[in-house]
């Protein structure tokens, strides 16, 4: 029996409650995004030295969501459910984190809390791409991660400009006092801590979840499967059972996120060197272009909110591959052409293209992958796929400053013309995976008749 013989149509609205979440995550995120340069710098981070100071954000998501996945997979509450306690677990950590963040007065203090808000934030978001596998049908995941990709963008909007807002309209300061973090820095977290909570909460309280038919079999299996040395050691075992479409898309992201580690750490020194002039961290015009960053950080969040109802669209005109494809090319290309840009204004348009590529990149990865799971492993196999999210920005936090001091003569700029070559070149690899679901005329297999049943019983509640 197929998933989509068990699972309905969605309403829009129920689309929209079980994604409205990640407006929050991505709330977060982006502050992080957009600032963590910014604040480490300002406590006396030298910058070759950022990139591995920012390991935490990879590390804690290679620990984190392998694990996350594979125990909400064993999960079943009658009331919160298989996804929703991690949803609130986290989102009440990371708001935590969100409020130490802008109060750390010293850098290694920064770096820990990093580590505490990272984690929290994997806790929170990996179930959220296991909830669209278990609640949607085939035919209607690409719509569901869309719809997430539109709050992500619409999250990260107001989470870029927010520094700017404080600034221009409530007159904020700008500028850092006695080597410590700016007040608009400091608010800005305080906003995301909030919003991030509440958001989740949204998701938690007006969403269901799908039952198993079976309770005491799947009790039987959760006991079976209790014990963190076996659940690593299925984790680790995942890798030979990997399908074979999550292998060619693991290439793809490894280019992908390599790129986007370059794009988050050096934008803020690229554009303050290009456009302010100035490399020094403790100086008001090196905030203004944290700010500027800020800015132009909510414009590729905003492009890929209105770029997330068109990418179904397209995929299903023409292929979700082709899409992807022509997405990250734009992408790579936006990102390259930023060393030719000396205005402020310009630098906006570049990430009009890294929009188009980030909507794509939260979108068709994770819909292609899907189709090709079966639905009782969709979180485990979910949790594994962020490996190949996580590597490539490992692989990045050890290069990244030994290239920009050995080879870029310090050059910020020029790490991210790498990132948009990577970008470029993940866009091609795409053309060599294969959409199980699609390219092969059905759709997402189950594991067998009785893993698909699993989830069953309470379809009709979804809708």
């Amino acid at each position: 029996m197929h998933i989509s013989s068990l699972k309905p149509r969605l309403s829009f609205w129920q689309l929209w409650n079980m994604s409205f979440g990640f407006f929050g995550i991505q709330f977060g995120f982006v502050l992080q995004q957009a600032n963590i340069t910014r604040i480490f710098s300002t406590l006396g981070a030298e910058m070759g030295d950022i990139p591995i100071l920012y390991i935490a954000a990879p590390l804690t998501g290679l620990l984190v969501q392998p694990i996350i996945g594979y125990l909400s997979d064993n999960t079943w509450h009658p009331k919160w459910g298989r996804r929703r306690p991690f949803f609130f677990i986290g989102a009440i950590l990371a708001a935590i984190s969100l409020f130490l963040m802008p109060n750390s007065s010293m850098l290694w203090m920064a770096v820990a809390v990093l580590w505490m808000m990272d984690a929290a934030i994997n806790v929170s978001m990996e179930p959220f791409r296991a909830f669209v596998g278990d609640k949607l049908n085939p035919a209607q995941q690409t719509a569901g991660f869309a719809m997430q990709t539109f709050f992500i963008g619409c999250g990260g909007i107001i989470a870029g400009l927010l520094p700017t807002l404080f600034t221009d309209y409530l007159g904020v300061s700008n500028v850092p006092v006695n080597g410590g973090i700016p007040d608009t820095v400091r608010y800005a977290f305080y906003v995301g801590g909030a919003v991030f909570a509440l958001s989740v909460m949204w998701t938690v309280l007006t969403s269901n979840e799908i039952p198993p038919t079976d309770l005491e079999k799947f009790r039987a299996e959760r006991k079976s499967n209790q014990g963190m040395a076996k659940a690593l050691v299925e984790i680790l075992g995942g890798f030979a059972k990997m399908p074979k479409t999550m292998v060619q898309l693991a290439l793809v992201q490894f280019f992908t996120w390599f790129a986007l580690y370059s794009m988050w750490l050096f934008t803020t020194p690229s554009v303050a060197q290009l456009v302010f002039h100035t490399s020094d961290a403790q100086s008001a015009a090196y905030q203004d272009g944290g700010n500027w960053v800020g800015i132009m950080f909510s414009v590729y969040g905003g492009v890929s909110a209105l770029a997330a109802f068109l990418l179904p669209v397209l995929a299903r005109a023409t292929s979700r591959k082709f899409v992807h494809m022509l997405c990250l090319t734009i992408g790579g290309a936006s990102l390259a052409s930023m060393f030719l840009i000396t205005s402020k204004e310009m630098m906006l348009l570049p990430m009009v293209g890294v929009g188009i590529a980030w909507a794509s990149v939260l979108t068709m990865p994770y819909a292609i992958l899907a189709g090709s799971l079966p639905a009782k492993r969709m979180g485990y196999y979910m949790g594994l796929f962020n490996f190949f999210v996580v590597i490539p920005q490992l692989v990045a936090a050890g290069l990244l400053g030994y290239i920009l001091t050995h080879y870029f003569e310090n050059q910020s700029v020029k790490i991210v013309m790498l990132g948009g070559a990577c970008m470029i070149l993940a866009g091609l690899l795409t053309l060599l995976v294969k959409d199980v679901a699609l390219e092969a005329g059905k759709q997402a297999p189950a594991a067998n008749d009785e893993h698909a049943s699993d989830d069953s019983a309470a379809t009709k509640a979804a809708v």
